[in-house]
């Protein structure tokens, strides 16, 4: 039995404009202008969006309803105009986790928390997780080995009660029973024999327990979904791991053991180039396949098994193309270089960072015996 019939539409298109759809928009720093983003979030109420290239967050306290909205609140600069890293340095992910803000400051090397969703520009963070204090950026808490801090650490997500990171420089994915503080030592460490080990793949090949980039996290009670982008691969632990042990799911490659690319050829519904992005939306999980220049929707969302296929895709016309903005212009529904993705009920927030802007996408069953 197929998967139903799904329209996925783009309903608000959120930066700066482009030009006849012939250049990209611009992307100097206002309170329209994004540049390479690649971390959003959504709720009922707000949008939230790590604007990576121009080193801040910016939030939008309603969540927006027209193309080139501008944004309420920025973060780490005092103002709209200000370029360059300074609190933050190429922030890749964010959301509200227990009624706090966390952001992935991915080149500082942690995580900053801000009690409650800050109402003015420039609020600084109340506490850090992976340095001793707010002045640390070294990487791994400034120690010698990973044992309690980070190293690039692009991604994570509140699941069933625990808090996992993609500590993605030490090839790992942690977990605390609790939104840490500090250099609090983790009570999971995921894809490593150790605390102290950071190795690719473990040291000895690509395998069901293992990461190259773990980049991104998405999950529920069920199961947890890691986009492991180095190996060209989601991987999903069912359920969500409370010790370190081997995945029962595998996405973009025949088994888990594979790591294969297969670069400029038509791609199909089952393999993925560098996965950056992972969420789940309408029933769905939902892959950024980055190197690919689309999304695709695998229905479900899958729990176990290898190389399963998607059922829908964004951002190409089929499951052959793989071209940026399809090899066109920039258009409302094309894609270049999808990361971060967000779902929440039928909305699903693209951060199109190639296109320096975020895309919100409506996903819609279609009503029996309707033309989709």
């Amino acid at each position: 039995m197929g998967a139903p019939a799904l329209t996925a539409e783009p309903v608000c298109w959120l930066g700066a404009p482009a030009p006849g759809g012939l250049a990209l928009p611009p992307a100097r720093p206002s309170r329209v202008a994004l540049y390479a983003p690649r971390g959003v979030y959504l709720d009922d109420r707000v949008l939230v969006v790590a604007d990576t290239g121009n080193h801040r967050v910016l939030i939008w306290h309603d969540l927006p309803e027209v193309d080139h909205q501008p944004a309420d609140v920025v973060l780490g600069h005092g103002d709209f105009e200000t370029e360059g890293p300074g609190l933050l340095h190429l922030p890749t992910a964010v959301a509200v986790v227990e009624g706090c803000l966390v952001v992935a400051d991915a080149w500082h090397h942690r995580l900053l928390v801000w009690d409650g969703l800050p109402e003015d520009s420039g609020c600084p963070p109340d506490a850090v997780i992976g340095q001793s204090d707010l002045d640390g950026t070294a990487p791994n808490g400034g120690g010698a080995t990973p044992a309690s801090g980070l190293r690039w650490p692009y991604g994570f997500a509140f699941v069933d009660g625990w808090f996992y990171v993609a500590d993605t420089g030490n090839r790992r994915v942690l977990g605390w029973r609790a939104i840490p503080e500090g250099l609090r030592p983790p009570d999971l460490v995921l894809g490593q024999p150790d605390a102290a080990s950071g190795e690719e793949n473990r040291g000895r090949g690509v395998g069901p327990d293992s990461f190259r980039w773990p980049h991104a996290l998405a999950g529920d009670g069920i199961t947890l979904y890691v986009a492991d982008a180095g190996n060209h691969r989601v991987l999903g632990f069912t359920p969500p791991p409370v010790a370190d042990r081997a995945a029962n799911l595998v996405l973009g490659q025949e088994d888990f053991d594979r790591a294969f690319e297969l670069p400029d050829i038509p791609q199909g519904p089952r393999r993925l180039r560098f996965p950056y992005g992972v969420a789940l939306c309408a029933g769905y999980l939902a892959v950024a396949d980055t190197a690919n220049n689309r999304v695709l929707l695998f229905p479900g969302p899958p729990r176990r098994g290898a190389y399963l296929a998607a059922t829908h895709v964004i951002g190409q016309a089929d499951f052959e193309g793989s071209g940026e903005n399809r090899w066109q212009v920039v258009g409302r529904d094309t894609l270049c270089w999808p990361y971060g993705l967000w779902g929440h009920g039928d909305l699903l927030a693209i951060a199109d960072s190639g296109n320096n802007r975020v895309v919100l996408w409506r996903l819609a069953a279609c009503e029996e015996g309707a033309t989709c």
